[in-house]
This record gives structure tokens, C-alpha cells and sequence, in this order.
């Protein structure tokens, strides 16, 4: 329970770069994710002729604009001013997107946690020299993000030598910590096998980390946001089919568990 002496201010505020013109589902969804999974506020940095839609259809979301009306061109002011950061569902690979892409990774606040998503790993995948500056990150690559980004090594090797979180989003998705710890999950089901499903679980690990209310360190916070994911999961499959499961569902489903983890 919350203490009710506490406002907005005293569970967090996650910043999400997502979307383009064209590709605002991914960011709308991410931004719902991170605001039910505790956060007390979210702003949202997106190119200009995405602002409308994510206002009309996520009110509760700020948003920061960038100088594009299409695509994520430049870093939002003030990073350190927030307590999470997420960057990747549905940002493209366009040149100026990557050049903003790695302004972030080069001057973001080491102090503030970092998910990189979706196009964010595409990005790196074509600039492996810039995985360095993605230290203490938590990346979250499907097998063929994590194909183009690491080949066939072994992820705890390879979050041991980059020094990140490696999410690897499978059946069972399994966790690998740079200090050797691993988690690997068994929650979830083929029903969120869907679009969105994983804009979903950023949106989660944006929230939860940035609200972070029992201080826990950034792989027990991937490990409960990715059994969480799973969980709700399984309970909207117990209440209708797997082929008609979105992830919007599991957006709303977010009401029904709690993100502390403590609780997890």
C-alpha cells in the first residue's frame, strides 16, 4: 500500500523515446505500460506530428517534441532530471535518428537507468562500436535483435563482457546479469506472441524502474517485470482465447498484479 502522505513526485518519472510518424502504436502502448506499472509520471519525447495522437489517446502522458515532425532527431533537454529511460520501439533507423541515438548513449547520466528497445538495438546492431557506451543498460532483444546484435555467442558471456542486462525475449525468456546472476523465466504463453506484446514489457521495466520503490538493484527489477509480463499473461488466457489476446490486453491486465517487487 501506498503511504498517503505521497504524491506523483515520490514514485518516479520515466522518460520513453518512441515512435514515428507512422509508428505510434509501439509508443502509445509503452507509455500506458510505464504509468500502470507505478511511476508517477511519464513524458514522452516525440517527433511533432505524433503528439496529437498520443494526447488523444494517452492523456495522462507529458510530452517533450522534437525538432522533427517525423522521426526522433535530437536528445531531450535535462536527462538527468528523470529516474528511468527507455529508447527503441518504433524509432526507425534513419542516419539522424542513429546520430540521436548516440548523443544519448555518449552524454546520458550514468546514474539513470537505461532500457534499450527494439529499433534502439537495430541502431547498435549496424554500430557495434557503440555498445561500450551502453554500459549498465538493460537490453531486450527478440532472437533475431539478438541475432543481428551478437551472433550466436552465449548471453551470460555476453553480459558478462558488455557489462548490461541482457533481456532475451523467448518461450522462456531468460535474464543474464554482468555479474553472472541468471533468471530464466516460465510464465507466459504463446498468446503474446502479438504486436506490441513487447513495447508492453519495456513500458514495464520503464516503470518499474523508475519508480523503484524497494530501492532493488536493475536485474531483479528485469526478472519481476519480465514474470509479471508472463503472468498477466497467463491469467487473460484463462478468460478468453489465445488468438484474440492484444497487447493492449495486457496493458490493462497490469491492474490486476502488483508491480512492487517486493511482492513479486
Amino acid at each position: 500500500m501506498r503511504n498517503p502522505e505521497t504524491t506523483k513526485h515520490d514514485y518516479g518519472h520515466g522518460m520513453l523515446i518512441a515512435g514515428s510518424y507512422g509508428k505510434m502504436g509501439c509508443a502509445i502502448l509503452a507509455a500506458r505500460a510505464a504509468l500502470r506499472s507505478g511511476c508517477g509520471l511519464v513524458s514522452v519525447h516525440l517527433p511533432g506530428r505524433c503528439v496529437d495522437p498520443m494526447q488523444a489517446a494517452f492523456p495522462e502522458a507529458m510530452v517533450s517534441i522534437d525538432p522533427s515532425p517525423t522521426l526522433f532527431t535530437s536528445v531531450p533537454e535535462n536527462l538527468g532530471h528523470y529516474t528511468a529511460l527507455a529508447v527503441g520501439p518504433g524509432i526507425g533507423t534513419d542516419e539522424t535518428t542513429a546520430a540521436a541515438l548516440h548523443t544519448l548513449l555518449s552524454t546520458r547520466p550514468q546514474m539513470v537507468p537505461l532500457v534499450l528497445d527494439a529499433d534502439a538495438l537495430n541502431i547498435l546492431a549496424q554500430h557495434p562500436d557503440w555498445l561500450p557506451q551502453a554500459t549498465d543498460a538493460i537490453v531486450t532483444p527478440h532472437e533475431r535483435e539478438y541475432q543481428r546484435l551478437f551472433g550466436d555467442a552465449d548471453p551470460a558471456e555476453m553480459a558478462k563482457q558488455h557489462h548490461i542486462t541482457i533481456v532475451k525475449k523467448a518461450h522462456h525468456t531468460r535474464v543474464c546479469a554482468p555479474d553472472g546472476r541468471l533468471y530464466e523465466n516460465h510464465t507466459g504463453n504463446a498468446a503474446m506472441a502479438t504486436a506490441g506484446s513487447g513495447d508492453v514489457l519495456t513500458g514495464m521495466l520503464l516503470g518499474m524502474l523508475a519508480a523503484n520503490i524497494g530501492h532493488a538493484d536493475t536485474f531483479t527489477i528485469a526478472c519481476g517485470a519480465v514474470q509479471l509480463h508472463g503472468q498477466i499473461g497467463d491469467m487473460l488466457v484463462s478468460q478468453q482465447s489465445q488468438s484474440s489476446l492484444l497487447a493492449s490486453d495486457l496493458v490493462e491486465g497490469l491492474k490486476n498484479v502488483s508491480t512492487d517487487i517486493s511482492a513479486c
